[in-house]
């Protein structure tokens, strides 16, 4: 992590800081970049709700049915539902990453400007498309697009992190956690990063 991110996490939030340089570091979180957004995107939905590993099984063997032409939006819309299923998406997600594909078609979600737009928009965005919730806009945010600045109130596991960190015996209120993590501006990636990591140490 940069050293201008942890001084700030010092002077902003002395107890997130102690867990900043105890985690594991994050130099390869800027490799996960890519620009194939469409691809991204039918990865974060059928990942929804899923371990890792099953997501990833999923994912892998979608992929596999678009060897030829890769996976596109046309390629996604002429693939017959059952075929989906096929690779073990629910019959939600395969509608899903259909009603995705046809945003994108239609360029009701022009993912060319994307890179062009706020946070705030992007989100917006997307979750007009059924089956994209804020949790995946975030996600996609953070993890894809790699804006520094991202949190995501819903995430099970940030919000375990904050009761752990803060010593926290209940769970903590929406206004409470809000309170928190305004304190890390501009980078609230970073320290959702932190705070995942915080799981794994003691």
């Amino acid at each position: 992590m940069d050293k201008e991110i942890l001084e700030h996490f010092r002077n902003k939030d002395p107890l997130l800081y102690t867990f900043a340089v105890k985690v594991k570091s994050l130099t390869h979180y800027k490799k996960g970049g890519t620009k194939n957004y469409f691809l991204r995107l039918c990865r974060e939905i059928i990942s929804q709700q899923l371990s890792t590993a099953a997501g990833d099984t999923i994912f892998t063997r979608f992929t596999k049915l678009y060897k030829t032409e890769g996976v596109n939006p046309k390629a996604v819309l002429s693939t017959p539902h059952e075929k989906l299923l096929s690779v073990g998406m629910s019959n939600s997600k395969a509608r899903y990453v259909k009603n995705l594909a046809a945003a994108v078609q239609n360029k009701t979600l022009d993912l060319d400007r994307i890179d062009e737009m706020p946070d705030a928009k992007i989100k917006q965005e997307l979750v007009k498309i059924k089956g994209i919730g804020p949790w995946t806009a975030e996600m996609f945010l953070m993890f894809t697009l790699l804006r520094p600045d991202v949190f995501s109130p819903g995430d099970l596991g940030l919000r375990k992190a904050i009761k752990k960190i803060y010593g926290f015996k209940k769970d903590p209120s929406p206004r409470t956690i809000s309170r928190i993590v305004s304190k890390w501006a501009p980078y609230r990636t970073y320290a959702s990063l932190v705070l995942w990591q915080s799981l794994e140490v003691v």
